[in-house]
């Protein structure tokens, strides 16, 4: 599976992103995969990877850039630890505001390559980037057809960056994989969030996965290999229904 790397310029700095694209030479449709809290390291480039064998270009932009060179962070380490204290400086640095307007020059980026199959694109995320990838396919409507969130957190709350209050513009359909028992989005923020979401008369499906919050990722203490096959049957589908390959 070929990789490159990448470095784009933003409004507010160089952004390094791998990308990874299926073998042979395209065009693909391209999908932008927005990582969880625990930044850039081995297993989010192998997700990003593994979805890039199911046939799509895959950009994986490092939504901490603006923090600066860092050591890949060890989930079981962080957790075991003070996650807050760690994660902190480094989630400061970013936020759904930010990283869509981001967004712009991932998809000039995008527009760049001669491999890239049409201009509508898919986004995936994880974690907070379940948010970032809702709040990113509504600042950019008319280039995302797809947005797949797990475990996304935050995703209807009071403050003014929250990713429901910018559902009205959506073009893209949405799928929503959400963990027991999480405390980033509760029944009472999934109700929220769907209610935007019919109100604006996006498509969506919702679905609650019996795993805790974090299931999706490999390199994560509570991982569950049989719900996440079954999460990746359903990004797969998702892209295949809506950007082909």
């Amino acid at each position: 599976m070929p990789a490159e790397h990448a470095v784009i310029q933003t409004e507010d700095g160089l952004c390094p992103t791998d990308v990874f694209t299926p073998a042979g030479t395209g065009p693909w449709p391209a999908v932008i995969f927005y990582g969880d809290a625990g930044g850039m390291r081995p297993a989010m480039r192998d997700m990003a990877a593994r979805l890039a064998d199911a046939g799509y270009l895959v950009l994986l932009p490092d939504l901490y850039y603006r923090y600066g060179p860092y050591a890949p962070l060890v989930p079981a380490e962080v957790f075991a630890g003070n996650p807050g204290a760690i994660l902190g400086p480094f989630i400061a640095t970013t936020g759904t505001d930010k990283a869509a307007r981001d967004t712009g020059a991932l998809l000039s980026y995008l527009d760049g390559r001669g491999d890239v199959a049409g201009t509508r694109i898919g986004a995936v995320g994880f974690c907070m980037g379940g948010g970032i990838a809702v709040a990113a396919a509504a600042t950019y409507p008319e280039r995302f057809a797809a947005v797949a969130s797990f475990h996304g957190g935050r995703l209807a709350t009071d403050a003014p960056q929250s990713p429901h209050w910018r559902v009205a513009t959506l073009q893209a359909e949405i799928y929503i994989a959400s963990a027991e028992n999480d405390d980033s989005y509760p029944p009472a923020m999934a109700q929220r969030f769907e209610a935007a979401l019919t109100e604006a008369g996006v498509r969506y499906q919702s679905e609650q996965y019996p795993a805790p919050h974090g299931w999706m990722v490999p390199d994560f203490p509570v991982h569950d290999a049989a719900q996440a096959g079954r999460g990746w049957d359903a990004m797969r589908a998702l892209f295949a229904r809506t950007l082909g390959a």
